[in-house]
């Protein structure tokens, strides 16, 4: 089952989101149009009078990677969800490329201008950019969905990851002071690190035990980055035996497995920071906000008996009497900025390529979603993709990995470019 299809009147008033055969039975009778594509928005062509909606409750689970998004009606169903996918790596890779380049060209041939380190303050709700983006995006989408449904609430999982705990586990007494998570955030922690599988041998969707890589009657320590999971074959066959002697004839396994205990902490870390801010934005909508614990999250996906996803983990936030699946197929958003700003593009070298138009090329800009109905010629079909149009009258496709070049009277815009990807 798919998402339900938000719908609304003619002076774009949001109703209650239907079925998507009630959508199709729309569409085929001309009472509504298509209004936007993603996501998918159906827009009546009368007014409707003092209309009968219900309210529907925004509940987000927020991540360093990825945050899930659901609506959910007061009697538990899961009408609508999304997975968005954030871009706070590449945004860092960027600011560090930002950051060479300048330094570079400071200390090549041009005029010496003296370093600024302290002369600079920042806020106390500063954020990186990084982090920052992690908020601003959640909040874009959380004023997108409120033009489409009738939000009345929103459900944030406050989730506070305990590094102290996720380092020493054993830490306590005046040594530990700040609550008593690790007994979940540990736990939790680790089926985030390894995927939710066996370190060893990679099998899925069985019960999993904490072990020590290097064994504690060894000289090993509590530390997280001595913990991993396996099953509880493997963690009965590796005993007390050193990790080197265990994996022996199987090198990848033992690189990976070594590579992999050495992860930062900055997932959490990132949750951690952007935590508060979040729940601050989502207060600035003047509705009522309600918070979660992960403990909680993690309760009632299994009370339920539900598989793990970030929008099935958003769905069980806070305290949940019933919870029903009404979809299953869901929209899956990537950031991905609107590009640079930088016009004169530069291969590898810094030599200039080629030039980037400013302005749309007949209507179309780089990005945009379009439908290509070509009649003739070598390309002959109608496909939808994203198009980079060029100054000649032409623009390139992507399609299966092959470029292709269409005239651009071919095509029809289907969704403009607003910075992310969809799925």
């Amino acid at each position: 089952m798919s998402n339900y299809v938000f719908l609304i009147d003619q002076n774009k008033v949001p109703l209650n989101p239907v079925h998507p055969a009630h959508a199709r039975k729309l569409l085929d009778s001309g009472k509504a149009a298509v209004f936007r594509r993603y996501p998918f928005v159906l827009i009546l062509k009368r007014p409707i009078e003092n209309p009968n909606v219900y309210s529907l409750t925004l509940k987000i689970d927020p991540g360093s990677k990825f945050t899930g998004i659901a609506l959910v009606t007061n009697q538990g169903d899961v009408v609508w969800a999304m997975e968005l996918q954030h871009r706070g790596q590449q945004i860092k890779d960027a600011l560090e490329h930002r950051l060479a380049m300048r330094r570079g060209r400071r200390n090549r041939n041009t005029r010496y201008r003296q370093a600024r380190f302290l002369n600079r303050k920042r806020p106390n709700s500063w954020l990186a950019p990084s982090l920052r983006h992690r908020v601003l995006t959640v909040e874009t989408w959380v004023k997108r969905l409120q033009k489409f449904a009738p939000i009345g609430s929103f459900a944030q999982e406050l989730v506070k990851f305990d590094t102290q705990a996720i380092q020493n586990p054993e830490i306590s007494g005046t040594e530990y002071q700040q609550g008593t998570l690790h007994g979940y955030e540990c736990r939790e922690y680790l089926l985030e690190k390894w995927n939710r599988q066996c370190a060893y041998c990679g099998v899925k969707d069985v019960s999993l035990e904490i072990e020590h890589i290097q064994p504690k009657s060894k000289g090993g320590s509590d530390r997280i980055s001595n913990l991993c999971l396996a099953c509880h074959k493997c963690n009965q066959r590796k005993g007390n035996k050193d990790i080197k002697d265990f994996l022996k004839g199987k090198s990848d396994v033992l690189n990976r497995v070594l590579r992999q205990a050495k992860a930062p902490l900055k997932d959490a870390a990132s949750v951690n920071a952007t935590r508060w801010a979040l729940f601050s934005a989502l207060k600035s909508f003047d509705l009522p906000v309600s918070t979660g614990t992960g403990g909680q999250t993690k309760f009632n996906r299994i009370r339920f008996e539900l598989p793990k996803a970030h929008w099935i983990d958003a769905a069980c936030v806070g305290v949940v009497g019933t919870i029903k699946l009404v979809t299953a197929k869901i929209l899956k958003v990537k950031a991905t900025g609107f590009g640079g700003r930088q016009r004169c593009q530069t291969n590898k070298f810094g030599y200039p390529q080629k030039h980037r138009p400013l302005r749309p090329i007949l209507g179309f800009s780089t990005g945009d979603i379009v439908r290509a109905d070509v009649p003739k010629g070598k390309y002959t079909g109608t496909f939808t993709a994203r198009v980079c149009p060029m100054s000649h009258g032409y623009g390139e496709f992507v399609i299966n990995k092959k470029r292709r070049s269409i005239k651009l009277d071919y095509l029809t815009p289907v969704h403009r470019k607003d910075g992310y990807d969809y799925a």
